[in-house]
């Protein structure tokens, strides 16, 4: 049996001016929505999601996420570089070698946020 969802709507046709425009003043501006929704975008793609997991355990190189992961190394380059464009990694070079890592912190917060939220029952 599937549980159904009632959406309920308002059947007044007041406005709380009051509210109204606490809240006006308080929402944030489009420009900072829309960087708010890309940021939310890229971590609507599973693999990503996957790489950010594995850069929270330690810093890696593109070989050791693919085999981690066991996911080709073109495919990690390709999300890794998506990632690195948003900001969301960093990378450093050892030789020959590159290593990846989170860019901040507040990567692993949003994720651990996000699954607080997923895990409540």
């Amino acid at each position: 049996m599937e549980d159904k969802i009632i959406i309920e709507s308002c059947s007044c046709n007041i406005i709380h001016e009051e509210v109204v425009e606490r809240v006006k003043k308080n929402i944030l501006g489009e420009e900072t929505l829309t960087d708010l929704s890309e940021l939310f975008k890229l971590l609507g793609e599973t693999t990503r999601v996957k790489i950010l997991n594995t850069l929270f355990q330690a810093e890696m190189c593109v070989c050791d996420i693919a085999a981690v992961l066991g996911i080709s190394q073109s495919a990690i380059s390709h999300q890794l570089r998506v990632l690195k464009q948003a900001k969301m990694v960093k990378n450093r070079k050892d030789g020959k070698v590159v290593y990846y890592s989170l860019s901040d912190d507040h990567i692993k917060c949003i994720f651990d946020e996000g699954l607080i939220h997923v895990k409540e029952s």
